[in-house]
């Protein structure tokens, strides 16, 4: 599988050294609180990407980590990002802080851009007040140009300023050429990878996509934030979303680190698909457990990625799997994987369970159908009391949600059992399905 590009969409990269704003700056462009901004350097460490615009002019805005080169081998992987991102990107803009003044990092950083035959945008962060705007004539040494003042937090010029950044894009292309969207229409299936810290997500993710688009490193949270990447397939697109590790509530110390959880349930409970990775090493512990509950009540088909399956003994392998079938019961016919994200092995056989999982939890039955299988049920089997379905029909998709038309009330255990026979009759595999009982007559 390829990565495709986004979209023909024209990128533009915020970039700098750490603390600086660049988080808030996309913040304030897209609209939304996206990424984490905390006044802590290190927060942002994966590029992230979203599709905005301004005054009618559809661009992709792309947050980056801070540079910070020469430091720890984590701070060369986020800076070897932020460096591919500005060679990806039509625009780069370069964001200062006011209030530090210039810095030698901003003088190298400047130094490695001025090399890039790329249009870029010299932004002074954290001007907030006609006092401050005497001191973004410090960094016209940059060779950048003339410097922009802006405060991302407050507002203050952002207009100025994208007005100007938009008239730096490359001309706009032919909407004409622009690819079809899935299904002529808005669908695009979004997979979310979930797992505890440090179980290999962000190795997966990389695996996935074709490209070392995610950090990784081997300290346990090092993916803050949610990022998702587009990847082109055999069977159509799939925008595939790494999310932070979750830890249990009560370990988490750091606010960062809370709204990177919210974060990630957030990106759970919008995906059509969650891939839980599981150490294999750990075997299945009761935070795998407690994630998986979480997950699977978030209503979305579940793929169990047993990783670093390579590294185990036999007998291991024999325990785990024997975990599994005790301790991760309730997901019931969900697909258990036994692959390794480093080597690639068994990562063949996850595409085709991601897209049959799509398949069943967007299948709509017609109601003929629906009805047919619940009359031959209840032939088999009435329920209890005089109870009786009298009608019956799929309400909804995503998932399969079923409305029962009762003549009383019936047993939950009753109404297990319908949903058992629609969900062996119509191969619903793995994916949650809801009914719902409505008293008639």
């Amino acid at each position: 599988m390829d990565s495709p590009s986004s979209s023909k969409l024209p990128t533009v990269a915020i970039v700098g050294r750490p603390n600086v704003g660049k988080s808030t700056l996309f913040n304030r462009i897209v609209g939304k609180r996206i990424a984490i901004v905390e006044e802590k350097p290190g927060v942002t460490r994966d590029r992230k990407e979203r599709e905005t615009d301004w005054q009618g002019r559809p661009f992709l805005l792309v947050d980056t980590g801070g540079w910070t080169p020469g430091g720890t081998t984590l701070d060369e992987k986020v800076s070897q990002q932020s460096e591919r991102a500005m060679a990806d990107a039509d625009v780069v803009v370069m964001v200062v802080d006011a209030i530090t003044g210039l810095t030698d990092d901003d003088d190298r950083f400047a130094e490695v851009l001025r090399k890039l035959d790329v249009p870029r945008v010299l932004m002074v962060n954290k001007v907030d007040s006609v006092e401050r705007e005497h001191t973004i004539w410090e960094f016209l040494g940059l060779g950048l140009g003339e410097p922009m003042p802006v405060s991302a937090l407050h507002g203050v010029a952002t207009g100025d300023f994208l007005d100007h950044l938009v008239t730096l894009m490359p001309p706009e292309e032919d909407e004409s050429e622009e690819p079809l969207p899935v299904d002529g229409g808005n669908f695009l299936p979004g997979v979310a990878i979930v797992g505890r810290p440090n179980v290999g997500k962000s190795t997966l993710f990389n695996r996935m996509i074709g490209d070392e688009r995610s950090v990784v490193h081997d300290m346990a949270g090092t993916t803050r934030d949610s990022i998702d990447t587009i990847v082109e397939t055999d069977t159509g697109p799939i925008k595939f979303i790494d999310t932070a590790g979750m830890r249990r509530r009560a370990r988490i110390d750091e606010a960062t680190e809370y709204y990177s959880m919210v974060r990630a349930l957030q990106s759970v409970d919008e995906a059509d698909v969650a891939l839980l990775v599981i150490d294999a090493n750990d075997g299945i512990t009761h935070q795998d457990q407690r994630l998986a509950e979480r997950v699977d009540a978030a209503g979305s088909p579940i793929v169990v990625l047993l990783n670093k399956w390579e590294t185990l003994s036999t007998e291991a392998k024999e325990e785990v799997t024997y975990q599994v079938e005790t301790r991760l019961h309730f997901l019931g016919d969900s697909p258990i994987l036994r692959v390794s994200a480093l080597t690639g092995s068994g990562i063949q056989r996850l595409l085709p369970a991601i897209n049959d999982s799509i398949r069943v939890y967007h299948t709509r039955i017609p109601t003929r159908k629906v009805n047919q299988v619940i009359q031959l049920a209840q032939s088999a089997q009435p329920a209890p009391h005089g109870g009786r379905i009298l009608n019956a029909t799929q309400g909804a998709i995503d998932p399969p949600t079923f409305t029962l038309f009762a003549n009383k009330d019936i047993a939950p255990a009753y109404i297990r059992y319908l949903e058992r026979r629609l969900r062996e009759d119509f191969e619903l595999g793995n994916t949650p399905i809801k009914m719902r009982v409505r008293r008639r007559g």
